[in-house]
């Protein structure tokens, strides 16, 4: 009789706990706040939980989302590997996507992606030519040497190859989306209205991955 009525007290006292876990699950739904992509795409590093923000440097909206994924990223626990990734469906996005990778091969992306951001978005220098880019590049530290061998090196227009190739696998129609572990799409939208509750998919569906992967966040 003891035996039954600790196993009752038990069950009791687990039922909040598996009604918000029920909670949490349901609380965004595939189709609805997020979509899984067709074909998973492979990861960077399968040890870790890979999230990649889809960006474009003339989208207003992805802008002024930039202090929100900073400071996202900032609070992400180490088996979270973030990485941004330069959308591009037309020419001019195709030579940001090029800044973007030139300021990664000189290990620059921390001085000049806000600055690349505000250059358009609050200058109205549009960047559509090596010439204002490089200007650019080296009015914030980088020499005009430095910047010429790495915007026109063969790593740089690869990346910018592969991302353009990668642009169909990762479904991206729009600007500022977010891809989690290469399985699901997030985006702002009827059901997702604002950049905020984005990040909320996308920390949904990272704990959503690591209950499948079998272990809590570090």
């Amino acid at each position: 009789m003891i035996k039954r009525t600790i196993q009752f007290l038990s069950l009791i006292m687990l039922l909040p706990l598996a009604f918000s876990s029920y909670g949490q699950i349901e609380k965004y739904i595939a189709g609805t706040h997020y979509a899984e992509l067709r074909v998973p795409v492979n990861t960077k590093d399968s040890t870790k939980i890979e999230v990649i923000e889809a960006f474009w440097y003339g989208c207003s909206h992805c802008f002024r989302f930039e202090p929100l994924i900073v400071n996202w990223e900032a609070n992400q626990a180490e088996d979270v590997d973030f990485h941004r990734f330069p959308a591009m469906w037309n020419d001019l996005m195709k030579i940001h996507g090029q800044v973007y990778y030139t300021a990664e091969a000189l290990d620059a992306v921390e001085v000049l992606h806000e600055r690349v951001f505000s250059a358009i978005n609050v200058e109205g220098n549009r960047l559509q030519n090596e010439r204002q880019i490089g200007a650019l590049f080296v009015k914030h530290g980088i020499s005009q040497t430095d910047f010429d061998s790495a915007f026109n090196s063969f790593s740089v227009r690869t990346k910018v190859n592969q991302a353009e190739a990668r642009m169909q696998a990762y479904e991206i129609r729009s600007t500022p989306n977010m891809i989690v572990n290469g399985k699901y799409l997030i985006s702002t939208g009827e059901n997702v209205r604002t950049q905020g509750e984005m990040l909320e998919v996308v920390d949904f569906l990272v704990e959503k991955e690591r209950r499948m992967l079998g272990r809590s966040g570090e």
